[in-house]
């Protein structure tokens, strides 16, 4: 008989081991896909704001304040976020119920992990789409209408 204390026979134990492995391979994978996310986000937004450059030339030469164009810009990406969070929620909430058999101290419907992917999602989605709209607020209309 050997004794040890809690934290060393954590320690030792392989199967603990592969299961704290495992979840940092998966907070890492899910980390990287959330930055590949905000960059795609970001990317298709700017493309858009660009292509886009001389209606809004045009509405800031018609008076448009550039307060109304970043929430112009802000509303279409708040559509998307909304779209893909209910889609998400879903997506999830079956998941959820499907791997219930698995999941370990945690339930299927977790409130505080829903809450905390709401809140990390809506965040990341909102900023690759303000930076985009910011832009947008400092185009100069002369120049907007003389490009093609």
């Amino acid at each position: 008989i050997s004794l040890q204390t809690f934290a060393q026979f954590l320690d030792s134990n392989l199967d603990l081991w592969l299961v704290r492995a495992g979840a940092a391979m998966f907070s890492i994978f899910g980390g990287l896909a959330l930055a590949l996310a905000v960059v795609g986000l970001y990317g298709v937004k700017a493309y858009s704001v660009a292509r886009r450059t001389r209606e809004i030339g045009i509405r800031m030469a018609l008076g448009a304040q550039p307060g109304m164009v970043l929430r112009l810009i802000m509303r279409e990406g708040s559509v998307m976020l909304a779209s893909g969070l209910a889609l998400g929620l879903l997506l999830a909430a079956a998941t959820g119920k499907i791997l219930s058999g698995i999941l370990f101290e945690v339930g299927a419907f977790d409130p505080p992990a829903f809450a905390s992917a709401f809140v990390v999602l809506a965040a990341a989605t909102l900023l690759a789409t303000w930076l985009p709209a910011r832009r947008a607020t400092r185009i100069n209309p002369m120049v907007a209408l003389r490009t093609e």
